[in-house]
């Protein structure tokens, strides 16, 4: 088994090489840059600047597209903007040599599981063939999502892998908010592929699921490194309040 372990942040651009350093000095060999409010990558020249200082300390990365998208609105417009969001974040990813593009698909609203899965899919397919006109070396990764009235649990995003072809992002905290547990022989059975991209952090959760992200508990890292599969490739960014000292402590944790 081969971990990854990331903070989901990257700090301004302009610092970007000494942030890079620190990261490469304390065993960080990836990053999650969230575009969580918008795509503040909008420059070119910007993106080469990241890249380059990636590749110069080894670092992997990967973004996650803005919150604001529901790709099953009932306005046309809603979809149309949440689409943008995505192929800007795409568009963006490509520059900086960021393969995976993680993203909230959307709501359930007022339609069944089942029509809010194929508006869904059908969206996705869109959004490829247009990464396909453009040439983008990019992979759409819906997310595990942790509250019981949104799109995206374990189920439904391994049937948009295997009906769309695109990749995925497991949010262990997510799963645990959703399901009260994480079922990894599940996981395992219903993502076979040799690599996964994850997300993990410590989570408040109630009775709807998720409320908020907390920092981790060293005792949950513990038990998610105990039970990942031991023939895949893992990269795990930590999405916690505190999302570098995380970072570190789960790849002591993992090293010990």
């Amino acid at each position: 088994m081969s971990v990854k372990f990331g903070p989901a942040t990257m700090g301004p651009v302009k610092e970007v090489e000494e942030t890079f350093e620190r990261y490469h000095e304390n065993g960080i060999k990836a990053c999650g840059i969230p575009f969580t409010y918008q795509v503040y990558i909008k420059r070119k020249e910007d993106a080469i600047k990241v890249k380059r200082a990636a590749e110069k300390f080894g670092i992997e990365l990967n973004i996650h597209a803005p919150y604001w998208i529901n790709l099953n609105s009932d306005d046309e417009e809603k979809i149309e903007g949440s689409k943008k969001r995505i192929l800007d974040s795409c568009r963006a990813g490509h520059w900086l040599g960021a393969k995976d593009i993680i993203f909230h698909p959307g709501f359930y609203g007022k339609d069944s599981k089942e029509e809010t899965y194929l508006q869904i899919k059908e969206r996705i397919k869109e959004l490829q063939e247009e990464i396909e006109k453009n040439k983008w070396n990019i992979t759409l990764c819906p997310e595990t999502m942790g509250k019981i009235n949104v799109f995206g649990s374990v189920d439904e995003i391994h049937k948009l892998v295997e009906e769309t072809g695109c990749g995925f992002c497991i949010d262990f905290a997510h799963i645990l908010a959703r399901e009260k547990r994480i079922d990894f022989e599940k996981l395992k059975r219903l993502f076979p592929q040799k690599k996964w991209l994850c997300h993990f952090s410590g989570i408040e959760y109630g009775e709807k699921g998720e409320k908020h992200h907390k920092k981790t508990p060293a005792s949950e890292l513990k038990k998610l490194i105990s039970n990942l599969p031991k023939e895949k490739t893992i990269t795990i960014i930590n999405e916690s309040p505190s999302p570098i000292e995380d970072s570190i402590l789960g790849l002591r944790i993992y090293n010990k």
